[in-house]
């Protein structure tokens, strides 16, 4: 988790000066080419940066904090019949597992997953359409 937390701080502000880079170019610099290289990096800086947002959720839950977590998520109530916890990576995801079985999720804020995900497709979808204007450039100029 230290390996991801890492890559995604270091990522996130450099794909984002990146993009900004790109996107401010004026002039003649300022082609289709390189504002659809500038979004290609402000998608995978949003997506890196939200899921990294994400996994500082899990990464401060240590055993008082993930008892708290799911003390507001259960209440007062359920929270005699917690039976463990459950995490997981993708979708992150931390849950609160009662005796009855059912799981509830709690610590992760419910926009994280969404987001990472909508911003995911957006950052596939913008690079293969990247790649693909790159390669008719370079057939077109040969």
């Amino acid at each position: 988790m230290l390996l991801l937390l890492l890559t995604g701080v270091i990522a996130t502000p450099w794909l984002a000066v990146r993009a900004g880079l790109l996107l401010a170019r004026t002039g003649a610099r300022r082609t289709r080419r390189t504002l659809l290289k500038g979004a290609v990096a402000l998608a995978w800086a949003g997506m890196i940066g939200m899921y990294t947002w994400g996994l500082l959720h899990l990464f401060f839950l240590d055993e008082s904090n993930q008892a708290k977590a799911c003390q507001e998520t259960l209440g007062p109530e359920k929270i005699k019949n917690l039976n463990g916890y459950e995490s997981s990576f993708v979708p992150l995801r931390f849950g609160c597992r009662t005796e009855s079985g059912r799981t509830y999720e709690a610590a992760i804020p419910g926009y994280v997953n969404p987001v990472t995900g909508l911003l995911g497709v957006t950052s596939i979808v913008l690079t293969g359409y990247a790649i693909r204007s790159d390669k008719k450039l370079e057939e077109t100029t040969t």
